[in-house]
């Protein structure tokens, strides 16, 4: 099948399969014309990315399961690489997850402190209200 064919069945831009391509990720025929030739195994492929990209393992982090569809394996995360790759992608979410907490643990300590220092007043439309004491501009 020619390149459109595949990223049509496959839910994917072309632009996304010639990247997949540049990255080893898939490897098609060439006909004697100079177009790609792509086959079944290069569609589950191409799907695959497309559904680890879902889980956040992005493209470039994908060459183990696709290696491990190559294989002969019926699913991709059937390899020890596979495994591997989504132990990293977890770890990867939980440091983000904790950087995360972090950020809104700082912000409600912030809100915290200013809202037992700010009075009510009436708001002037910016968010601060006006005393006589500070020079507005």
């Amino acid at each position: 099948m020619q390149i459109g064919e595949l990223a049509g069945r496959a839910g994917v831009t072309v632009k996304a399969v010639r990247y997949y391509e540049r990255l080893g990720l898939v490897a098609p025929e060439r006909l004697p014309n100079g177009y790609r030739d792509y086959d079944d195994a290069q569609l589950r492929a191409v799907r695959e990315i497309r559904e680890l990209a879902a889980t956040g393992i992005p493209p470039g982090k994908a060459a183990p399961f696709i290696a491990c569809l190559g294989s002969g394996h019926a699913r991709s995360d059937e390899c020890p690489a596979s495994v591997a790759a989504y132990l990293d992608g977890l770890a990867e979410v939980e440091a983000a997850i904790a950087v995360l907490e972090a950020r809104r643990e700082q912000l409600a300590r912030r809100l915290a402190s200013a809202t037992a220092d700010v009075p009510q007043a009436p708001d002037t439309g910016y968010g601060c209200t006006v005393s006589g004491d500070h020079p507005q501009g």
